[in-house]
């Protein structure tokens, strides 16, 4: 199942604010950049963000989640509602990740 193009303007608009957000569309599902760093995507109307020590110490329950088949687990955001926590846990995201690779 795709994903719609009202959830991920629903998830950009909480995120609104934010510098540097930005996505990008991909076989009906939708990722999520910070200044070019994937931090998750929006799959089969859900929000999903890569793990890391920090994302995970936010999400109390800290549900799994498969954005696809074969995919590494990834953290499923339940709580979209909240527009500050959801900005805390992207910035806290962005700030755990590894430099973006530079392709050639």
């Amino acid at each position: 199942m795709a994903s719609s193009e009202s959830f991920l303007q629903f998830i950009l608009s909480q995120l609104d604010g934010l510098e540097g957000i930005s996505s990008r569309k991909m076989m009906g599902e939708y990722l999520l950049y910070v200044y070019g760093k994937g931090i998750g995507g929006i799959y089969d109307d859900r929000f999903l963000i890569k793990r890391t020590v920090p994302g995970e110490a936010l999400l109390s329950q800290g549900c799994e989640a498969l954005p696809y088949p074969g995919a590494k687990p990834m953290l499923l955001v339940e709580e979209v509602d909240d527009r500050e926590f959801l900005q805390r846990l992207v910035l806290c995201t962005y700030e755990a990740l590894p430099e973006a690779k530079k392709r050639p």
